[in-house]
């Protein structure tokens, strides 16, 4: 009868809800307060406001120090960048995780990547800077956060319909050593610093080893808990999971206390971003969505590029030409979206409805 019917629905609601609740895991929240508290700290130590940790726009300041663009103060081989892949590579060297894996659409992982830096940019701003910012009271981050979820459910709807880039392969072992060598070659560039190098810019960074090794500290949690904005918004959408997304709320949670604690939460206030509303939700969209195709938010690429994964080595570097050349077509603006950065979010769009139709795999 009725009711027995409405015993058992509310039954099955409270299981899966007990299901949910058992999975949230304090081993990725710990991780996700050690991110939150160095994402505080950097920021205290020189960083830009409500930022710390910005995946993509280090990226492009990696991509100045290398003459993709020509932002004089925005030209810095970031050491977190450094720190991030060094950290995994050590990580996955202690725990027999270094592995050399390739062969998964590699110009389509271009292309998706490439496109990821211009949403984030026109947002301004990755994941973990999305919730930096509203750790610090910014109103306007939460159009992002929206968005992020949307092109995450969107990227999730075509991998449940077989959505897939292919699987990776054993390659030849020296592709594992691309990432790790890059990365040494930056700092030794960082800190040799030849007559070809940019000048450190006077402001908008923490001291070089303070963030180098906040850098490797992250990478190397990174790697060993597998924390993933994006995984974990995904695997509550495909699993009910909550694993992943206590690394999320351990981000967030404890960057909100450490801003507290060093006074640096302005409720209202939005340093560093744009009231372009519209835009923040759909510059993160694309970030959401494209990483769902590519399987990891920005800073996963970098933990996995550095633990050997040739397919995320080439998402990093479509991510830095994206983000380099995101500056040199004026894409980005900290006032508002601009036309160009809007045509380019569009073109993503569409660009990852096509890829995300074309590479369904039928059951």
């Amino acid at each position: 009868n009725t009711k027995s019917r409405l015993f058992i629905k509310n039954i099955d609601i409270y299981h899966r809800r007990n299901k949910m609740f058992k999975t949230f895991s304090m081993k990725l929240l710990a991780a996700g307060a050690v991110v939150g508290i160095f994402i505080s700290l950097l920021m205290k130590m020189g960083n830009p406001a409500n930022m710390g940790v910005c995946a993509v726009c280090f990226l492009r300041d990696s991509a100045g120090a290398l003459k993709l663009h020509t932002v004089a103060n925005l030209s810095y081989f970031r050491p977190e960048i450094i720190g991030f892949i060094l950290g995994a590579f050590v990580a996955a060297v202690l725990f027999r995780e270094f592995q050399s894996k390739a062969g998964s659409s590699p110009i389509l992982r271009f292309f998706i990547s490439f496109f990821v830096s211009v949403g984030a940019l026109v947002f301004l701003g990755c994941p973990l800077r999305m919730m930096a910012r509203i750790a610090g009271g910014d109103p306007t981050a939460l159009y992002g956060l929206a968005g992020l979820i949307a092109g995450i459910y969107t990227g999730v709807v075509f991998l449940k319909r077989g959505f897939s880039l292919g699987r990776s392969y054993n390659v030849n072992s020296f592709n594992k050593w691309i990432a790790p060598l890059l990365a040494l070659t930056f700092l030794i560039l960082l800190i040799v610093r030849p007559a070809f190098i940019p000048e450190i810019p006077e402001k908008g960074h923490a001291p070089l080893y303070i963030s180098l090794i906040a850098g490797l500290i992250c990478g190397f949690i990174g790697l060993r808990t597998r924390i993933c904005t994006i995984g974990g918004f995904r695997d509550i959408f495909i699993m009910k999971d909550l694993h992943l997304f206590s690394g999320i709320f351990g981000i967030i949670v404890f960057t909100f206390i450490m801003n507290l604690i060093l006074g640096q939460f302005n409720p209202g206030t939005n340093p560093g971003a744009h009231t372009d509303n519209l835009w923040n939700f759909l510059g993160l969209y694309v970030v959401g969505f494209g990483s769902c195709l590519t399987g990891g938010c920005p800073f996963r690429q970098m933990i996995l590029a550095g633990s050997g994964n040739s397919d995320s080595t080439v998402s990093v570097l479509g991510m830095i030409t994206g983000a380099g050349l995101s500056h040199n077509f004026m894409m980005v603006n900290a006032q508002a979206a601009t036309d160009s950065g809007k045509f380019g979010v569009i073109t993503a769009i569409i660009l990852y409805f096509v890829i995300a139709f074309a590479n369904m795999k039928k059951n």
